[in-house]
């Protein structure tokens, strides 16, 4: 198996055998980037490794099987959402959302509100493919993976809705103010390393 630096596999985040997900985010250059590496040895019970990077950072994809040890970057895929016959994705957009406190059921209610805007746009925007929410173990953050495109539809429909976000529905003010959010990122990647279990080493 080989690994193409612009253009590397892509997890499925929504795999139905996945019961933990690791994401970790960083400045500067990854570890993964030397020689494209996953982890060495690979782990028992992790499904796949991805790596992404951007201008600005990278953050890595972790699929796991079974419970890894705790290091506070482990969350649980909630609710997912794909576009019938959606192209392949040229952009994944990360977007994390943290709370002022542990809060599940907080976390679940600001993710419907997200997916009743979203089913609340007329036109959706078409550059738009997926979006897959996941819930921190603590209960107090959410991370959005969501798959664009490109970098440029993503840029042209939170330009276009006129309120930075990437609809036109009046529920997205509902959700900008939703209360005990204290930080909101939304960053753009691109795929660099990916391995799985079944081809954890570049060939």
């Amino acid at each position: 198996m080989s690994i193409q630096t612009e253009h590397a596999g892509l997890p499925d985040p929504a795999r139905p055998d996945v019961a933990v997900v690791r994401i970790r985010r960083g400045d500067g250059e990854p570890a993964f980037l030397t020689g494209h590496r996953a982890p060495t040895p690979w782990p028992e019970g992790l499904l796949s490794f991805t790596g992404y990077t951007s201008e600005n950072g990278w953050f890595s994809y972790e699929q796991w099987a079974i419970e890894p040890e705790p290091d506070g970057s482990e969350f649980r895929l909630y609710r997912s959402g794909t576009r019938p016959g959606a192209p392949v994705p040229g952009c994944i957009v990360l977007v994390s959302v943290e709370f002022d406190g542990p809060d599940e059921a907080r976390l679940k209610r600001w993710v419907d509100l997200v997916f009743e805007a979203l089913g609340d746009e007329r036109t959706p925007h078409p550059g738009g493919i997926s979006a897959h929410f996941h819930l921190s173990e603590d209960g107090t953050r959410i991370a959005n993976y969501a798959e664009w495109r490109s970098a440029a539809d993503h840029i042209d429909a939170l330009e276009s809705s006129g309120r930075g976000t990437v609809g036109k529905s009046p529920k997205f003010e509902e959700v900008k103010a939703f209360p005990g959010v204290v930080a909101s990122d939304v960053q753009r990647f691109r795929p660099v390393v990916h391995r799985t279990a079944e081809h954890p080493k570049e060939s």
